[in-house]
């Protein structure tokens, strides 16, 4: 079962926010929004969502997500361009996770390209 309030730190029920995301009755209107939604997916254990928002240019062809971790926090320190009419976005974050009852935190400079209408996760630098 999904969690109430979305995991990715809005404070908006999971429903209204990443949830619209993850079901496809809504898509990212901007590269925070796209990452603030994958890092949801990672935390409630949706590997098809971020495989369909990965730039097709360096997207895995599978991927697994380790059931020994658990996503507790995010902070999204800076975000440049990646706007509603902008082609490419970074998000600077810092996300928080439990890995067999140790704590630890994923720093990361994500780049986003729009495809389309659409963006994708590219890299991250």
């Amino acid at each position: 079962m999904p969690p109430r309030r979305c995991p990715c730190g809005t404070g908006l029920p999971y429903a209204q926010c990443c949830g619209r995301l993850h079901d496809g009755s809504a898509a990212a209107a901007t590269a925070e929004q796209l990452m603030r939604s994958r890092y949801s997916a990672f935390a409630v254990g949706d590997p098809g969502y971020l495989l369909a928002t990965w730039h097709p240019s360096t997207r895995p062809p599978s991927l697994e997500l380790d059931a020994a971790v658990r996503w507790t926090g995010l902070d999204v320190l800076a975000t440049s361009g990646g706007g509603l009419l902008e082609r490419e976005g970074t998000v600077e974050f810092r996300a928080s996770y439990v890995h067999d009852g140790v704590p630890g935190d994923q720093h990361e400079v994500s780049r986003f390209l729009r495809v389309g209408r659409a963006w994708h996760y590219l890299d991250a630098a």
